[in-house]
């Protein structure tokens, strides 16, 4: 047995006892797609899509997919240097003036947009400073940039959300030149950055800010452009990188930003210019959805908001704990793998999917499971879904405190 197979053993030993106890929770198989769902043959109601505005299963979105594989195929079998289309740069420019930037670039996913931007703008003279939340998309980016030959820029962390923390990295940073990478939504909390100050700070220290929008895209903001609208920022944030994979319903990275900045980017980014093309169904499907969000935007971000108030509300009146969350996105915090496990399986059966949030992906005692209200979910979902983790609340003593027993060894 080779050393591979001997790490795999052991670090797969947590999973493998999981599955043992039938409490392992990922990967489960939807047999349709959506937030209605089924999954071995049962209905589900999905309350961990990021569906946002619960269009991708819209009419209009299929039907501008549909055609696109009729034109184009499922692919171009290429990256972008050589296969592009003019349905990618049409999307691109009218991505641009929603948003209110000079340029677009579509990758093909969230991930390599963010690894792309960072490798591409590091160098020795610069310190990257890092929101200790950030998600693995920022670590990654920063990470690789990191290790390049005779590039390697700083890396420095603050404290979530915190300017003082900010403030004080970029005094005594050892670099001239400084990147501050922050999200305006963060996934696993649910809380939205501060982020006049940090704007704030990054113009006194002549400080490039990048914001990572993605789960403020489509829910904050009048218009739903994100969290630089509802904060009125506009012209003060130099980059900005969001998702098609949440309100846009489909696989696909955007970066936004001055027209030098998109080109030299564009030009040097190697997730972008050695990945495949983003395929033209998907680009597609993301004009259909920019179609009704620039006709319809402001009443759907209405929508979505008063269901995720009534939700909140319902939630804190029950008892239950929601971090620090001020979103749609809402961790009911259990607080103990076991408690979270259970509530899991316990929601499933019942025909309600929340997926567990555990070490590593979050710290002990901070396990929870994730919640997020969408634009798309019923009054009846949300009603189903509260009078269970009430029952499943009290009974696993995620209301009351209390605890029980480790899983056994």
């Amino acid at each position: 047995m080779s050393f591979v197979d001997e790490r795999a053993r052991a670090e797969m030993a947590r999973i493998h006892k999981a599955k043992d106890q039938q409490v392992y929770p990922y990967y489960r198989e939807f047999e349709t797609g959506g937030l209605h769902t089924t999954i071995e043959g049962k209905p589900i109601v999905n309350f961990s899509s990021n569906d946002y505005l619960g269009l991708t299963n819209h009419p209009k979105v299929k039907a501008a997919a549909k055609a696109a594989v009729d034109k184009y195929a499922c692919g171009l079998s290429s990256s972008r240097v050589q296969a592009t289309t003019v349905e990618h740069v049409e999307l691109e420019r009218r991505l641009a003036k929603w948003f209110g930037f000079e340029s677009c670039l579509t990758f093909t996913t969230g991930y390599q947009a963010m690894v792309g931007t960072l490798m591409a703008l590091a160098d020795k003279d610069t310190t990257f400073i890092l929101d200790a939340y950030s998600h693995a998309c920022i670590l990654d980016g920063t990470f690789l940039a990191a290790g390049i030959p005779g590039h390697q820029p700083e890396v420095r962390f603050f404290n979530h959300n915190s300017a003082k923390s900010l403030e004080r990295i970029l005094k005594t940073r050892e670099r001239k030149n400084a990147l501050v990478l922050i999200e305006g939504v963060y996934s696993l909390d649910g809380d939205k950055s501060p982020l006049k100050e940090f704007v704030e700070i990054c113009e006194r220290h002549d400080a490039v800010l990048i914001v990572d929008d993605a789960h403020g895209t489509g829910t904050l903001g009048e218009r739903g452009t994100g969290i630089i609208e509802e904060t009125g920022l506009a012209g003060r944030v130099p980059i900005v990188i969001s998702t098609f994979s949440k309100t846009f319903g489909g696989i696909g990275g955007v970066l936004l930003g001055k027209s030098d900045v998109v080109d030299f980017i564009k030009h040097t980014a190697r997730s972008f210019t050695f990945s495949a093309s983003l395929p033209v169904p998907i680009v597609a499907a993301a004009s259909a959805i920019l179609d009704m969000l620039e006709t319809d935007g402001p009443a759907m971000v209405r929508e979505l908001h008063q269901k995720a108030s009534y939700f909140r509300g319902e939630l804190q009146k029950a008892g239950f704990e929601l971090g620090t969350s001020d979103t749609h996105i809402m961790p009911v915090m259990c607080r103990e793998e076991r408690k979270t496990l259970f509530m899991h399986v316990a929601l499933l059966e019942c025909g309600v999917l929340m997926v567990p949030l555990i070490y590593p992906a979050v710290k002990h005692g901070e396990e929870r499971l994730r919640v997020n209200i969408t634009r798309g979910h019923t009054q009846e979902d949300m009603d189903l879904a509260i009078e269970h983790l009430k029952t499943y609340g009290e009974a696993f003593f995620v209301l009351s405190g209390e605890e029980i027993g480790p899983m056994e060894e």
